[in-house]
């Protein structure tokens, strides 16, 4: 049966289309004030129903991505933005993405990533972009060493939490726990198997958890750069199966990164902020993770 026909608001699907779909707007694809394809186009393409596309539509529009407007399209609204004092060429083409300083990253033949965040959903994206480089044969790093630092399983977070209906607040916070395995293993998983398929030499992925509570994300790249940005609290709607749970919750993947860069003087801000941040990381991964 044709899958337009199906009615299929699985979960998978709908997973599926809503990850697809940030992962173009945080690598560009869909950049600032463009509009995304049809729905219609896009149950084509993914090869599912009209009622899966909308739902994962409006699932982008309360993480305010995205602004479905009935009879105009939908544009989007939302980037990933980036503020740095050391901008290139590259850079300054797409600074509203997080995508070239991971690409730049992956360019070097030892790539070295230390990341504090909440989901890894973010990072899982940019990886199997990366994935695809390499694949491609664009680039051959060596060595890829992720250390991932990421909230306790166990840990109560204050966020994710419904403001109509007390009950619904495990629920949201259970979706945040899937939302994390999911990209955690998707992450791990696609490094590995570019070593498997010897296309990198040496790959070490290695994820801890903290009991802290996430108010920002950090990524430490290769030593020498740090991309910093605060979790910012919003009440949005969000959809589990069927139903919009109005609730508070944090933006990580629209939250404004600043860029930071190790420079040869020791006492520039650049340099004080990128080892102050590697200090802190290897503090928390060595005395408080698991």
């Amino acid at each position: 049966m044709d899958a337009q026909q199906t009615g299929d608001g699985g979960g998978k699907e709908f997973q599926k289309v809503s990850d697809e779909l940030r992962s173009r707007i945080t690598d560009g694809t869909y950049p600032l004030g463009s509009f995304l394809p049809s729905q219609r186009d896009l149950a084509e393409e993914f090869s599912v129903s009209r009622d899966t596309v909308q739902r994962a539509l409006r699932e982008l529009a309360g993480e305010r991505w995205i602004d479905p407007r009935q009879g105009s399209g939908t544009r989007v609204i939302n980037t990933q933005r980036i503020q740095s004092t050391a901008a290139k060429a590259t850079r300054s083409r797409h600074g509203a993405t997080l995508g070239p300083f991971i690409s730049e990253a992956f360019e070097r033949p030892e790539v070295t990533l230390d990341v504090y965040t909440l989901t890894s959903e973010s990072l899982d994206a940019h990886i199997r972009l990366q994935a695809e480089r390499i694949r491609a044969g664009f680039i051959r790093p060596e060595r890829i060493a992720l250390r991932m630092l990421l909230p306790s399983t166990t840990l109560q977070l204050p966020y994710p939490k419904a403001l109509d209906v007390d009950e619904d607040t495990p629920r949201l916070q259970a979706r945040l726990r899937a939302i994390t395995e999911r990209h955690t293993d998707s992450l791990r998983n696609v490094l590995r198997e570019l070593h498997a398929e010897q296309l990198v030499p040496s790959v070490d992925v290695q994820i801890r958890h903290a009991p802290l509570t996430p108010t920002f994300k950090l990524y430490l790249l290769n030593g020498v750069e740090a991309l910093h940005g605060l979790y910012g609290i919003t009440r949005r709607p969000v959809v589990i199966g069927d139903e919009e749970i109005d609730a508070l919750d944090v933006l990580g993947l629209g939250a404004t990164l600043t860029h930071h860069v190790k420079d040869t003087d020791q006492n520039s801000p650049g340099s004080v902020f990128v080892e102050s941040m590697e200090s802190w990381f290897e503090s928390v991964w060595t005395l408080l993770s698991e």
